[in-house]
């Protein structure tokens, strides 16, 4: 420690050419700084500085010395500044509760695992009302209306519900041109793990009407409380399901189903991301927030 403050006593002091400006920038006194210099050419064996009553000039020792000591303090000051940054850096666990739906997240999940390897998800699906401080969460993603003075609400997508059906499916049980005809299908349907109520299917009144009604069909092929299943079925070509985009997009994408009544549909969830108001956006949560931003944007 004794030799860095007498090298960074020198290296004021040369750039200044003054022991005293040097004093003023270091916050101490002058002797301190002539001090420092001193000691550092004794151990040294050389002179550094040449001494005059109005200047302070550099021998030709210390003008090699100088160099070094500019080039090992730039590497610490850059040194230092990693550090800082890894402090910055998202790490450490991300414990999260998300609803039961979000299980159909999990491609989503995984590739914010590959952006992110520093970060432990840490996931609780569930369609509880959690208590996201007493329960360590770091934050909760949820539908819907949500109200708690002690939580931080910010929203990060709107989700649409669609019809779907693989190709095989309409091929051997054609495809429904309206809502009521899909009393005459086999449908996929949902059912709240937490509730045993049954999902509803929100459809438009008339095409050219913006206003929804409930068509959940009454003849069910399948019920499940578990969506991924329903999605499973729906490509395997079982019947027609009621699914979030979020869900069915890289299907659609390959092919393996298709998009069904798309102009009668067109309900929407809202997801909202939650966390103590007494939390810090620390950089694993405001990259999780973001990233999750971004997917439903996509």
């Amino acid at each position: 420690m004794d030799k860095l403050i007498g090298v960074t006593h020198f290296i004021h002091t040369a750039q200044l050419h003054s022991f005293a400006e040097a004093a003023k920038q270091l916050h101490i006194s002058p002797s301190a700084v002539s001090k420092g210099v001193s000691r550092l050419e004794e151990r040294l064996g050389v002179r550094l500085l040449q001494r005059s009553t109005r200047s302070v000039s550099l021998t030709a020792e210390g003008e090699i010395f100088l160099a070094r000591c500019l080039k090992i303090m730039g590497e610490l000051t850059q040194a230092e500044r990693e550090l800082h940054e890894a402090k910055r850096l998202p790490q450490g666990r991300l414990k999260i509760s998300l609803p039961l739906i979000s299980t159909l997240m999990l491609p989503l999940l995984s590739d914010f695992s590959k952006l992110y390897p520093q970060i432990e998800l840490d996931i609780d699906f569930s369609d509880r009302l959690v208590d996201v401080t007493n329960e360590g969460f770091d934050a909760v993603i949820r539908t819907g209306e949500l109200k708690d003075s002690r939580l931080v609400s910010k929203s990060i997508g709107i989700s649409q519900f669609f019809c779907v059906a693989s190709p095989k499916y309409c091929s051997e049980h054609g495809i429904p041109q309206e809502p009521k005809e899909l009393e005459n299908h086999l449908c996929l349907v949902h059912r709240f793990p937490s509730t045993g109520l049954i999902e509803k299917w929100w459809m438009k009144y008339a095409a050219d009407i913006p206003a929804y009604v409930d068509i959940t069909p009454v003849s069910k092929a399948m019920v499940s409380n578990h969506l991924d299943s329903l999605l499973f079925m729906a490509v395997n070509g079982h019947g027609i399901a009621y699914l979030p985009d979020f869900s069915i997009a890289e299907k659609v994408k390959k092919g393996e189903l298709i998009i069904l009544l798309d102009e009668w549909v067109g309900m929407k969830s809202e997801f909202h991301i939650l966390w103590p108001s007494n939390y810090a956006m620390l950089p694993k949560l405001r990259v999780f927030i973001n990233f999750m931003h971004n997917a439903f944007l996509k």
